[in-house]
């Protein structure tokens, strides 16, 4: 059997994430991102074949197309250029594309790259209350945040999580984003402050959901001819998956659908799709980091059992024991996550990003000792579009 050429990862690059980012432009934020990942890939703008370009929903920027401005950013003046948008899952799936077009044998090193000015857009939600069908759904009124409280309730009633629980997510993220210099919230918190934050949407509080993110993020990827052939440093991808849900959030309350809101059965596709093409049969004792893409505090709970590391149900507790804090096994957001940096364009490119980190090593005051094997994970949409990635030192 032909061995599958493997692509690598060959530099990182991310800005410093915050609410907002006045000393820079757009295009400028990303050509922040760009500049650390070439000098960390060693490799000039010049070099570079194919740019694949990040960023979901444009109308939080306020200007249709928005790639465009980026263009020249990303120094894709006369090369390939491809803009992908599937919504929050975005960034992983841009990485994805540009695995292909090395895997296809297009080209040979691939700048992936974008930004977000989220924190500065004025109003997210509203925003991001359009992607609900407008006849039946959009007049509840569904928003990012009323979506996945129905998932937190669902999974209450299920497996008995309770709000002190999702305020242990919040503890433990913000813990380990005080350890990362490039995360946007970073003070500790405690789990009496977690719950006397104001409430959101049932049992959603303030300190339950994601900031509003202004922040950059770029990857260089590579073949493994062209690393070899020049011998650079590279963290390999081993898996790449993707998956996707019903539009409707109703088909999935109930009615015989097999998927549960309480749970993220979709998710767990993309994660085992990915975990299938890298040979890991044994998540648990196969995966030392997980970078998940968790908005909301619940979401990480289910998220976890999606990528295989706790049974249905299981993580409340097992959060509850100190476990996936940096110390124990399967660490899960030793970046803090998105509860700590969300510029939704990039928000799961840096999940791929911080789990590469990881197993080369390279996390500084996060770094999980030992990492050798990661997962990264995105979702997109109204819970709709997924995607994941495995990296391996």
């Amino acid at each position: 059997m032909k061995k599958i050429p493997r692509v690598g990862i060959i530099g990182i690059g991310q800005s410093k994430h915050q609410a907002k980012r006045n000393d820079a432009n757009y295009p400028e934020l990303v050509r922040e991102a760009v500049k650390l990942a070439m000098a960390d890939a060693k490799r000039e703008l010049d070099d570079i074949e194919a740019v694949v370009y990040s960023l979901a929903p444009d109308a939080l920027l306020g200007i249709g197309n928005a790639e465009r401005q980026g263009v020249d950013a990303v120094g894709a003046r006369n090369k390939r250029f491809m803009r992908i948008n599937t919504g929050g899952a975005t960034g992983v799936s841009s990485l994805a594309a540009g695995h292909s077009h090395i895997l296809a044998g297009a080209c040979d090193i691939v700048l992936v790259a974008g930004a977000d000015k989220v924190g500065e857009c004025g109003d997210s939600q509203t925003i991001l209350n359009k992607i609900w069908d407008p006849a039946y759904e959009r007049s509840l009124p569904l928003g990012t945040i009323t979506m996945l409280a129905m998932s937190a309730v669902r999974y209450m009633h299920k497996y008995g999580m309770t709000e002190e629980d999702m305020a242990r997510v919040v503890v433990k993220n913000r813990y380990h984003a005080s350890l990362n210099p490039n995360a946007h919230l970073r003070v500790p918190t405690t789990i009496e402050e977690v719950m006397a934050s104001r409430m959101i949407s049932y049992p959603i509080k303030l300190f339950d959901a994601c900031p509003q993110t202004s922040g950059g993020c770029a990857m260089v990827l590579a073949s493994e001819d062209y690393i070899k052939r020049n011998q650079l440093d590279a963290v390999w991808i081993t898996g790449v998956g993707q998956n996707s849900e019903s539009y409707f959030i109703g088909d999935r309350m109930g009615n015989g659908y097999t998927a549960d809101h309480a749970d993220a059965v979709a998710l767990g596709e993309a994660i085992h799709r990915a975990y299938r093409m890298a040979g890991i049969t044994d998540p648990v004792k196969q995966i030392d980091v997980a970078e998940l893409y968790a908005p909301f505090s619940n979401t990480e709970f289910h998220s976890i059992e999606a990528a295989g590391l706790a049974e249905l149900g299981k993580s409340p507790q097992m959060l509850r024991e100190g476990q996936f804090y940096i110390g124990q096994r399967n660490v899960v957001n030793p970046s803090g996550g998105i509860l700590c940096a969300n510029p939704i364009a990039v928000s799961a490119m840096l999940r791929v990003a911080e789990a590469a980190l990881q197993v080369w090593g390279k996390a500084g005051g996060h770094q999980v000792k030992g990492a050798k094997r990661a997962v990264g994970s995105g979702n997109g949409g109204d819970h709709q579009l997924f995607g994941a990635m495995v990296v391996e030192a």
